[in-house]
């Protein structure tokens, strides 16, 4: 006797090999870095490179079989699309914490430089490169004697206005999407691509052009860290338009179905309001209003 298929707004997904093939690579990748880091083995950057491999074929497949999910078997229904909603908000929410983290060791520092903690620092690990001979000795400064800063109306605020454009074209590309104008769609996304890698391009000659290093000083591991990582965060975001971008080129995304293309563009948002913060709090305040206030 035939059975009923039971029909619901649930996605039930199929047994996967993923989860434990990523698992597999995490590990290999992990543990190829410890021993590299150690230099236990010449080995070693061969189990971390077969590790890395793995990570991103797994990256890559699972999310061709999401894909699949939604663009072909339907089984993204509304129900499921919410709780995709709640899953980015979520993962958006946990990397605003993560840029918390970087902003209060900027501020600790910036906000206390006379701080016996930081003075005590500084004692034992020297002024490090790009310092001029004694600086450490004179506290209640911020950035730290010797360090030259950038100039936030150079670079930065170049990048500064390249992400703002980019966040305009995105906006263009998903207004496009809505009213299902194929042309604007992509015209958008590749301005944005454009526009993302131009902003890439630019950091890192910054970054070949910056009169301080990363280790030995405060002022250097802080503004490193966290333009570093934003800027990583900008290449993550990049490649995830381009993703799209060929997905669009495929005949992928509709006005009423397009969680890809949507979770995009919050990803390029957040980037966009975080370097915003960058700008303000490091690049501007971190030297012009923190010299100021370290004056008087």
């Amino acid at each position: 006797m035939a059975t009923a298929q039971i029909k619901h707004d649930y996605h039930l997904v199929d047994p996967s090999p993923w989860p434990i093939i990523g698992s597999i690579s995490v590990f290999f990748m992990a543990v190829g870095a410890i021993i590299w880091m150690h230099h236990l083995s010449a080995v070693a950057p061969i189990i971390f490179g077969i590790g890395v491999i793995g990570v991103l074929y797994t990256m890559a497949s699972w999310w061709v079989d999401v894909i699949r999910e939604a663009q072909y078997q339907g089984d993204h229904t509304r129900v499921v699309q919410i709780s995709h909603r709640y899953g980015m908000i979520l993962f958006i929410a946990s990397e605003v914490m993560f840029f918390v983290a970087w902003f209060w060791a900027f501020f600790n520092s910036a906000l206390f430089p006379a701080d016996a903690v930081h003075a005590t620092r500084d004692a034992v690990f020297g002024c490090g490169a790009g310092t001029q001979m004694g600086a450490c000795s004179v506290p209640g400064t911020w950035p730290p004697k010797g360090i030259d800063a950038f100039d936030p109306w150079h670079l930065p605020l170049l990048n500064t206005l390249l992400l703002l454009t980019s966040g305009t074209t995105v906006t263009w590309a998903h207004h496009a999407l809505l009213h299902n104008d194929r042309k604007g769609l992509k015209y958008g996304l590749l301005l944005t691509i454009l526009l993302g890698l131009t902003f890439t391009g630019v950091q890192a000659w910054e970054y070949t052009h910056a009169a301080f290093g990363f280790a030995g000083n405060i002022y250097g591991a802080t503004f490193f860290m966290a333009t570093g990582f934003h800027g990583f965060h900008v290449i993550i975001g990049t490649i995830f338009l381009i993703v799209c971008l060929l997905r669009a080129n495929a005949g992928h995304f509709s006005p009423t179905q397009h969680l890809g293309f949507e979770f995009a563009a919050w990803y390029w948002h957040f980037v966009d309001v975080v370097w915003l913060f960058l700008f303000i709090c490091i690049y501007v305040w971190g030297t012009g209003g923190g010299r100021l206030a370290g004056a008087e």
